[in-house]
């Protein structure tokens, strides 16, 4: 039973797989972790020119680990939690100090550095040394929950075991590579969320969820909750003589980890009695809303005209033009308001 699945996920894959990504190119352990935690909730479209640009500027493990945090996260804005970069780059640190500059090959010692889990480790070993290894991410969880019927949500912990335990007797000792990128690549291409193309799935004469007519609602969704709503004052001081403005960087850990942002207030009164002194000129920009998976951020930007050159507050803080790029890490709000800022007089 289970070398039959295996053999029809193969021969799909040698048909239809994804075979000419960028991380597939001279393939090695460190382009495929690279592309792992790209690809961690993010599509294979939106990943393809971020990854360009990343091997280009750092074409190996030992060269991640030398750069700058700021430079690393400045070729990740726009890619969304950041955690992930600040991690990669830890782990890269980690993998210099403890491996000699290359990725440890056993699923102990990568999941042991920051940022990889299990699936993650699994792909790895997998597809980067061709070692036999079970992987189990979001595409593979939802084509082995549609298999078995396994109607409730993969996140929880009952069912993540129940998956591993199909993985694991799933991955076939000879082929263990191609056939975990052909569990990828069947649940991104074939056995999507949204209007699966059943009809050309080498599983579906054994689908539980086809058989059952379930397929659209195997598996559940992740719980609904209502998220909470901070609403945040930014204040935007802004040089018009230069085109620069005052941004702050944020924590280390946290939204936004490590990132350059506008600085925050919890109220208006609390960002008017910092304002620097005589500014020249006012301006409120139209409020909008920034949805993160927990919470949504109700942000109302306050531009002040100003060419103040003595710091705010105690905040670390720097001038950063808004009209060049400049190799830091930028927030998803700091970005939008850089780009409303070059349309304002």
């Amino acid at each position: 039973m289970n070398e039959l699945f295996s053999d029809h996920v193969l021969q799909w894959f040698d048909k239809f797989g994804r075979k000419t990504l960028p991380w597939q190119i001279d393939k090695t352990p460190y382009k495929v972790w690279l592309s792992e935690i790209m690809l961690q909730q993010t599509q294979v479209n939106t990943v393809i020119p971020y990854f360009r640009r990343f091997i280009e500027r750092f074409p190996s493990l030992s060269a991640l680990a030398q750069a700058d945090q700021d430079v690393v996260l400045s070729l990740w804005t726009g890619l969304g939690y950041y955690a992930r970069a600040r991690n990669l780059h830890k782990a890269a640190q980690c993998a210099v100090e403890r491996h000699g500059g290359q990725l440890p090959d056993t699923q102990e010692e990568l999941e042991a550095l920051p940022g990889i889990g299990r699936s993650t480790a699994g792909a790895v070993l997998s597809l980067g040394f061709g070692k036999p290894a079970a992987i189990l991410d979001g595409n593979v969880k939802r084509v082995l929950a549609r298999y078995y019927g396994i109607r409730e949500w993969p996140g929880k912990a009952s069912v993540q075991r129940s998956l591993w335990q199909h993985s694991e007797a799933l991955t076939p000792s000879k082929r263990h590579d191609d056939y975990n990128q052909a569990m990828m690549d069947l649940g991104a291409l074939v056995c999507t969320r949204g209007k699966p193309d059943c009809a050309h799935c080498p599983l579906a004469e054994q689908c539980i969820a086809l058989k059952e007519d379930a397929v659209n609602t195997i598996p559940a969704p992740k719980p609904k909750k209502q998220n909470p709503v901070r609403t945040r004052y930014l204040l935007i001081q802004r040089n018009p003589k230069t085109h620069s403005v005052m941004l702050e960087q944020r924590p280390a850990t946290g939204i936004w980890g490590g990132l350059w942002s506008f600085p925050e207030y919890e109220s208006k009164n609390e960002l008017l009695r910092e304002l620097p002194a005589g500014p020249e000129q006012v301006i409120e920009l139209s409020p909008f809303k920034h949805v993160f998976s927990h919470f949504t951020l109700d942000c109302h930007p306050i531009v002040v005209d100003s060419d103040a050159s003595n710091a705010i507050n105690e905040r670390q803080q720097r001038w950063v033009s808004f009209n060049k790029e400049e190799e830091l890490g930028y927030s998803a709000v700091t970005v939008k308001l850089f780009k409303k800022l070059r349309t304002l007089k």
